[in-house]
This record gives structure tokens, sequence and C-alpha cells, in this order.
């Protein structure tokens, strides 16, 4: 499955709002808090300039207003053009002034997430991961261990976004492994059993990782790391 992401920021948001439908202005109008004014915008821009460069719609401001993101019961993102529901599937994240959209063309479970690389204490890892996730990153070098404890809390975020539950559900229930390599018949080496650098050169930026959910489910993804953020994209499809 081929999956488009875009990221944009705070500054490539227009000032005006002649990109929005009159459902979204209406929901925007309601809001009183202006963090939460903001980032509802960003959200929406990011998404309908993903949606636009996939699905090669035009991109002028009144264009965009006619993509629509509109939010199903389980609080995922849906996407109608004029008015009817389109047969694609995305994911919205936003932190730090930044946010990130994916798409895919078909209905798929995706998920992504974007986080600021920070320090979590040793009560949070504790109470948020398994003990496979506690026991690796007791072993990372522990100058990568903000990273490693960031990406596996977004691996974890992406899993709940694209269950359509969010933090409805428990985080140990999904255990997190960074997949070294994924070739068809190959024995797999997970980050399971020695420290490794999180932070040595990938091809495109880009390395592998794997949420296990429960006893069967199992979706694959992407991680990378620029500018001190960790972006997660996983699916139970397998992405491209």
């Amino acid at each position: 499955m081929d999956v488009y992401w875009l990221e944009q920021t705070e500054a490539d948001v227009p000032g005006e709002n002649q990109w929005l439908s009159a459902p979204e202005l209406l929901c925007l109008a309601g809001m009183r808090f202006a963090k939460r004014h903001t980032d509802w915008r960003l959200g929406r821009w990011t998404a309908k300039c993903a949606l636009a460069a996939r699905l090669n719609l035009p991109t002028d401001l009144s264009a965009l207003a006619n993509i629509e993101i509109r939010a199903a019961p389980s609080g995922a993102p849906g996407v109608f053009l004029l008015n009817q529901p389109a047969p694609v599937t995305i994911s919205l994240s936003h932190r730090a002034g930044a946010a990130m959209c994916v798409v895919a063309l078909a209905e798929a479970s995706i998920g992504c997430d974007l986080e600021m690389v920070e320090r979590h204490s040793d009560a949070f890892v504790a109470d948020f991961f398994t003990a496979n996730e506690q026991a690796l990153v007791e072993r990372a070098f522990a100058e990568e261990r903000p990273l490693l404890v960031t990406l596996l809390w977004s691996a974890k975020e992406s899993a709940l976004k694209a269950l359509h539950e969010g933090l409805r559900l428990d985080t140990r229930s999904m255990d997190v492994s960074l997949v070294d390599a994924d070739p068809p018949q190959a024995e797999e080496r997970l980050y399971d059993s020695c420290p490794v650098s999180l932070k040595a050169p990938a091809p495109d930026g880009w390395r592998p990782l794997r949420v296990r959910y429960g006893s069967a489910r199992v979706f694959r993804g992407w991680w990378r790391l620029a500018d001190d953020m960790v972006r997660t994209i996983v699916s139970d499809l397998s992405l491209q």
C-alpha cells in the first residue's frame, strides 16, 4: 500500500478562512481557546493540502473548501469531497506548531503521530510500557533513551489511531518492536538484545517498526527523526 505524507507549520496556514467549508467554519467559531483554534486550523490545512496533492485536486483556496474533514463518532478523521465520502483514509497529528497528515488510497487502518523528543520519568515508562519495551529502554544507550522512549510512545499513539481507539485502550496492550530488516524470507532481527544507535544514518531517513496488538493483530510501519521530532506511521497493511 502506498502512503503519501505531508508536514506543514503554523506559518504555512493562510490568515483567511475561505479554504474552510461552511460546516468547518461553524466548528471553528465554536472553539473558545486560542491554542485549540490554531491547532485545528493547522491540522485541517495540512490534511487538505495533502489530499489535494495526492488526489491531483485544485489547490486554490476556494477549491480547498470542497475538501471537508469530518470527525467520525470514534474521533477518527473522515474525508468528504463535495459533500460525498471520499475513498481515502487519512490520519492527522500535530505538535509544537507542526502538523503531519498521511493519506492512503484504500480502506485501511492507518495512524500517524508527531512527537517532540523529550525526557520522561521512570514512572512514565513503568506505567505505559510493556515489560519488553521497558527492557529495551533499559538496554539502550543512556544518551538515546529520551529518543527511544519518545519513539515507542509515538508508535503506540499511531497504533491507537489506527485502531480508532485513542487512549481509551491500555497502552500496555500493544508492544512495539524496532525492526532492523523485514525481507520476505529472512529471519527478522529485533532491537531487543543489545544497545543499538538510533541516530545512525538511514538511506531515506525512515526506519521500520512494528506494533503488535493483542495476540494476533500486527501493525507495520516506519519512523523518522528530524529537527528533534519523531514521526511514526503504522498500518495493518504493508506500507511503501
